[in-house]
């Protein structure tokens, strides 16, 4: 949660009995019961061999607390009746059933730590449309997540024990600040030349909560140490991809997630972004450089983040592009009238002439808002290999 925005108590529109339903399925997703293909954290990513397609959801800022029992925020007078954590239960589903992702991220404060009497079966409660679903999932943590009855490392922990996570707590035998910095790998269509290799790279970090530093005020930001944990994991992903058979001439393209904007995404105006931005960038009030060491990384093409809820633009910077999801969640505030919403990412295969798959060909994103038509907006191309991705958006490229 970013913006400063106070909380105001109201509601939203679902249809209490349909609420009832999916919060009871989501109560038995909860307590594991249901097994299938993504069961397991074994599960490798991939692309798909129908249509070269590997598809990711972005859940930003679902404030979630205690169910029903937990009001909303922000929303017209006439969708107070019955408002609840559970409307964000029932948008979760409308989306999955709709996008069919196959990774579902979130992207922190995913539960509303403050407002929640059990901090565990909050997140349970919240993700449990995605396990219900059987969808794998990966998640990153906010700056309210450890507000209520667990630490960040314990809320971290948590994520990383649930069914269908692919979270990981920290890379192993290496010392870094923050929970919940990790990688996930997605390999080419099976049986295919690329079947084995990594041909996209998933890369999350922990933006922290708030300065532990007494004279530097406001947000946390991402340190040196998982800077160094990124540009190495990045090299060694890149060195494999291009020097291993079959050898490949450019990198992966690379995808970073976490909560906190930096500094640049202050960088744009509303003639060079795709979306809109209606409130301050609530960035840490010191640059630490991250947005540095993704360009010189060289395999970045999108970051993806949340925490102001009421930007949900995307605007190229030196060539990477930097992109808010827009609030989900209804116990996060909001603005009354304009619709929750979420941020599809889709990443197309090159296919040749005879009809194989092979490496990473665009990157496209676009929005699905909960309202009576699950409205998809703001279409656009990230990222296309050869083009450098640039979309009508103009870039602010210097």
């Amino acid at each position: 949660m970013g913006g400063g925005l106070g909380l105001r108590r109201r509601g939203a529109h679902r249809p209490l009995a349909l609420l009832l339903v999916l919060v009871a399925a989501a109560a038995g997703a909860a307590e594991g019961k249901g097994k299938g293909a993504h069961g397991s954290t074994s599960t490798r990513l991939r692309f798909r061999r129908d249509s070269g397609t590997f598809k990711v959801v972005q859940v930003a800022d679902m404030h979630y607390a205690d169910g029903r029992a937990t009001a909303c925020e922000d929303v017209l007078p006439s969708q107070v009746a019955g408002c609840s954590d559970l409307n964000t239960t029932a948008f979760l589903y409308r989306v999955f059933r709709d996008e069919d992702p196959d990774l579902v991220v979130f992207t922190g404060d995913n539960i509303y730590g403050a407002d929640s009497s059990d901090a565990a079966k909050s997140m349970d409660a919240a993700i449990a449309p995605a396990i219900d679903m059987k969808l794998p999932w990966a998640a990153v943590i906010g700056n309210h997540d450890q507000e209520g009855t667990l630490s960040r490392e314990g809320v971290m922990r948590h994520l990383v024990s649930m069914k269908n996570s692919l979270s990981g707590l920290n890379p192993e035998g290496v010392e870094i600040d923050g929970y919940g910095n990790y990688n996930l790998e997605v390999s080419g269509v099976d049986g295919t030349s690329l079947g084995e290799k990594s041909v996209l790279n998933l890369y999350f970090l922990d933006s922290g909560d708030y300065s532990t530093v007494p004279s530097i005020k406001g947000y946390g930001w991402i340190k040196a140490s998982q800077q160094v944990w990124f540009q190495q994991t990045s090299s060694s992903l890149q060195r494999k991809y291009m020097n291993e058979n079959p050898k490949q001439k450019k990198p992966a393209p690379g995808l970073v997630f976490f909560h906190i904007p930096l500094p640049e995404f202050s960088s744009f105006t509303a003639a060079n972004i795709t979306g809109v931005k209606q409130e301050g960038i609530s960035s840490a009030s010191i640059n630490s450089g991250f947005f540095a060491s993704m360009v010189e990384a060289g395999d970045v093409k999108a970051a993806f983040i949340g925490h102001d809820h009421l930007n949900d633009f995307c605007g190229k910077l030196r060539g990477i592009q930097l992109c808010y999801a827009g609030g989900f969640g209804y116990h996060a505030y909001g603005k009354a009238g304009w619709s929750r919403r979420a941020r599809v990412v889709s990443v197309q295969l090159e296919k040749t002439d005879n009809g194989e798959w092979q490496g990473v060909k665009s990157i496209k994103t676009w929005k699905r808002l909960d309202d009576p038509q699950l409205s998809t907006i703001d279409s656009e191309v990230l990222w296309n290999r050869g083009s450098n991705g640039k979309t009508r958006s103009e870039t602010v490229d210097n």
